[in-house]
């Protein structure tokens, strides 16, 4: 049964009744990563806010196939196709990619963006075999836009697709920051348990003995263990309960790129090191290398390390505004609902 989340009602097997144009996004992760889920709510008030004239429905990943026949049945003119964002464009996460290319190669009437992505096909043969898949499938659709996410992906895509690219930032940096004046008192790791993580443990626990010294010490990852699963009626109240988690404390040391996000909107101190592949390097550099209380490292010396920590530590919270930088995006989306 293929659910449509619209404001907070759902609705099974049928869209509404209507003469709003529909914005539908496909692929929406019912997982628990709260990255993706943060990606996913900062999607939905981007549109919400920015093109209010436009009916917003959800549609969650494990239902894509389900609904595809059912929003062909209702597709106009003027309605939107989306592919959620996130880090999974390429062959690391072959059912996230095989959903992409089936959207992009049906939906080929109407305007279909795939929202800010890093991409990444390996140099083996399984990434040489999934590339021409995805080159095939998105060939297929003269009106589709891929946006990227950092400007390593920017001209991977570019070179990979004939498709228009665009560059903005990743959408969580849309959503407001917070300052909710909590005591901070705390040092919290989160870090991967998957193939992208490339920091060394031996790093992980000098950085943590040092900081054991003088700060409780915690360590979790953005992928939580409960719920199961999470809806788009659930989300929200996921989302501020991590943004508060990361409020109460003095630094933060991650390998996900939107556990640095966090930091950024909570005014969070926060080292980042590296993952598999770069995006989160590329995209610190590209949006967030101004922000004084993050830093990116691939140091391995423990008393560098200490350094860069003591610093970021000390820095004081300052205005940012990457919002501007969604222009591209919303230009594409603007022309499109004006013609």
């Amino acid at each position: 049964m293929a659910n449509f989340y619209i404001d907070t009602i759902t609705v099974a097997h049928e869209l509404p009744n209507n003469d709003r144009p529909k914005f539908y996004m496909f692929g929406v992760p019912s997982y628990t990563n709260m990255g993706d889920q943060a990606v996913a709510l900062a999607e939905r008030k981007y549109i919400e806010n920015e093109f209010p004239e436009y009916q917003y429905i959800e549609i969650i990943e494990e239902d894509d196939d389900a609904a595809i026949p059912v929003v062909q049945k209702n597709l106009q003119p003027r309605d939107i196709i989306a592919f959620t964002g996130g880090g999974n464009m390429g062959n690391l996460y072959h059912n996230h990619e095989e959903a992409r290319r089936k959207v992009f190669s049906t939906f080929t009437d109407n305007l279909t963006i795939s929202f800010p992505q890093s991409i990444h096909f390996e140099d083996n043969e399984d990434g040489a075999a999934e590339k021409k898949k995805s080159q095939e499938a998105y060939s297929k659709n003269p009106n589709l836009v891929l946006v990227a996410r950092d400007a390593q992906s920017f001209h991977r895509m570019q070179r990979t697709f004939r498709n228009p690219v665009i560059f903005t930032p990743d959408m969580v940096l849309y959503m407001n920051s917070v300052d909710w004046k909590f005591k901070r008192n705390g040092a919290l790791f989160v870090l991967r348990h998957d193939t992208e993580k490339v920091v060394k443990q031996s790093t992980i626990d000098n950085v943590k003995n040092l900081l054991d010294e003088t700060l409780p010490v915690e360590r979790v990852d953005t992928v939580l263990d409960e719920p199961s699963t999470i809806t788009p009626i659930t989300r929200e109240t996921l989302y501020e309960a991590e943004l508060e988690l990361f409020s109460h404390q003095n630094i933060i040391i991650t390998d996900r790129w939107h556990a640095m996000v966090f930091s950024v909107l909570t005014g969070t101190p926060c080292l980042l090191f590296g993952n598999s592949y770069g995006k989160g390097k590329h995209a610190y550099m590209d949006w967030l290398e101004y922000v004084n209380w993050i830093d990116y490292t691939d140091e391995e010396d423990t008393e560098r390390i200490k350094k860069l920590m003591q610093s970021l530590i000390v820095q004081k919270r300052h205005s940012y505004d990457v919002k501007r930088s969604f222009q591209q995006l919303r230009d594409t989306i603007s022309h499109y609902a004006e013609d």
